[in-house]
């Protein structure tokens, strides 16, 4: 399993500021998402597209493995030259893959799959009510690495006015937690928190993504990666637990076991392995 797929925390960082991207690696984020889209004004794009290799080229080998690039959607005037570029990067292994904004429709995955070759991962971004409707056939899709929750985009789409919580928003977070379980799938990684100097709803917005079975959040500001990547592993008591669990049915050579008075059953032996998986991942 990649790096990415383990990833807990996704920092965006202009495409335009390339004196930023070797920054935004430097937080521990893991993983960067090098932004065409929405970062970038409509006159500034094909500069900003056309300076990535050279930014790219100066980081080292590890770093561009941590590397996506969220491209303009599809439809807009800037999309067909956006992939055919980040499809370029990734043959030079200059990045891992592309986020693809406004991800609607199955096709226009395949298309980007095609452009960009079978070395590159693809997260399609949900943010709208047709994303949500065809979120099964895009998780589906070929090279998808995990979902991503457009949550601000979302709300405009259909109208939406949720207070700080959210809590209108928690229909739309389970259909992509299903959707990534029902494709085998890593866990989805959940929007952004708008106002990164508010400390105090990043932790309750981060919270409620692991609730929610989300696996990382996306970062707007290099301040917010590191409290979200501790609020998504797992606690000192549930790795104890975790190594416990292991380390019985191993004793057991694999049969049925009993800890604490409860019986260690398949699920159990699953999550045990996901919680360990997961200290794996220490900030960087």
């Amino acid at each position: 399993m990649s790096a990415l797929a383990l990833a807990r925390a996704f920092l965006f960082v202009p495409a335009d500021r390339p004196e930023r991207h070797a920054r935004a690696l430097a937080t521990g984020a893991g993983g960067v998402i090098v932004d065409l889209e929405d970062a970038v004004a409509p006159e500034r794009k094909a500069a900003a597209r056309e300076a990535l290799a050279a930014s790219f080229a100066a980081l080292p080998v590890a770093d561009r493995q941590r590397l996506l690039v969220r491209v303009n959607a599809a439809g807009t005037p800037w999309h067909d030259d956006d992939c055919a570029q980040v499809g370029a990067l990734v043959a030079q292994g200059l990045i891992a893959g592309v986020v693809l904004p406004k991800a609607e429709r199955a096709a226009d995955l395949s298309w980007l799959a095609g452009a960009v070759g079978p070395r590159g991962v693809l997260v399609p971004l949900i943010e709208s009510a047709a994303g949500l409707a065809a979120v099964d056939e895009l998780a589906a899709g070929p090279q998808v690495l995990r979902l991503a929750f457009g949550n601000l985009d979302f709300q405009a789409d259909i109208g939406l006015a949720c207070d700080a919580d959210e809590a209108e928003l928690v229909p739309v977070r389970l259909a992509l937690l299903l959707a990534s379980r029902r494709a085998n799938l890593p866990a989805p990684i959940d929007g952004v928190t708008p106002d990164w100097r508010d400390a105090q709803r990043l932790a309750a917005d981060t919270a409620r993504a692991r609730r929610g079975g989300f696996g990382a959040k996306l970062c707007i500001h290099p301040d917010q990666v590191a409290p979200v990547h501790a609020a998504l592993g797992p606690s000192a008591d549930e790795l104890a637990w975790a190594r416990r669990v292991v380390d019985a049915i191993r004793a057991s050579g694999g049969g049925v076991v009993s800890l604490d008075g409860r019986m260690v059953d398949a699920p159990a032996v699953r999550l045990a392995e996901r919680l360990l998986a997961l200290e794996d991942q220490p900030a960087l």
